[in-house]
């Protein structure tokens, strides 16, 4: 799915949440609430103002994105379609399947962006470079003129 996969597969997906005077609780959870068994976890915060994370598509890393504080933005590219994700409550996620490019921007202050993903830190499965990457979706590029 990886080569084929468009803006459409990617889903913003609302997790449970269990409310209490004393605070609520969200979990998540392997193979229910996202779509492939989390290998690894980990999280942006201190974003300076400004600041843009992201740029890069992933070949085979399934991606699970929670704002799990504060709220910022996902673009979504799959090298036809665009768009906008406004990510804003802990309660709700996004999957982003391989094959999807994604840039994070408008961090709001305080804001913590929790990544489940599928597998384990590999230099060989990012797409960092735009034109790589449509070559990657079986893009052609256009010749640029000097």
């Amino acid at each position: 799915m990886n080569k084929r996969s468009t803006i459409y597969d990617c889903s913003v997906v609302h997790l449970p949440k269990v409310n209490n005077r004393a605070g609520n609780i969200t979990f998540v959870e392997n193979n229910i609430h996202v779509s492939f068994s989390i290998s690894r976890i980990y999280y942006l915060y201190d974003i300076p103002a400004g600041a843009e994370r992201g740029g890069h598509a992933h070949k085979e890393l399934h991606h699970f994105m929670v704002a799990a504080s504060g709220s910022f933005n996902v673009i979504l590219d799959d090298g036809i379609n665009k768009k906008v994700v406004e990510l804003n409550r802990p309660d709700y996620g996004l999957y982003i399947p391989p094959g999807i490019w994604a840039e994070l921007f408008n961090f709001s202050s305080g804001a913590i962006s929790l990544n489940l993903v599928s597998e384990k830190y590999d230099e060989n499965d990012y797409l960092r470079k735009y034109d790589e990457f449509l070559l990657f979706k079986g893009k052609k590029l256009k010749k640029r003129l000097s």
